[in-house]
């Protein structure tokens, strides 16, 4: 039986600029994640061309360090500096 990640499931608070795009915290870094994505994709953020880039909005760009546009990595690296 596989053990669950505890450090993963943990619930991290998510600074303002975070909270805009995610939501309030606390949350774990997962649902962080996925509430990215399902921002993301509502407001029709990814690069249509290189699927792993994201065109930052107004909100994103408090997150990515005021870059316009991040590939999916980055993005990540990016968002835990939010978290904590």
């Amino acid at each position: 039986m596989a053990k669950s990640n505890s450090a993963f499931m943990k619930p991290l608070k998510v600074s303002a600029d975070l909270a805009a795009v995610v939501g309030k915290g606390p949350l774990p870094r997962s649902q962080v994640v996925k509430k990215l994505w399902a921002y993301i994709k509502k407001n029709g953020l990814q690069d249509k061309k290189n699927k792993r880039n994201i065109n930052a909005d107004a909100n994103l760009k408090k997150v990515f360090e005021g870059k316009g546009v991040v590939n999916m990595f980055e993005m990540t690296k990016l968002v835990s500096k939010h978290l904590s």
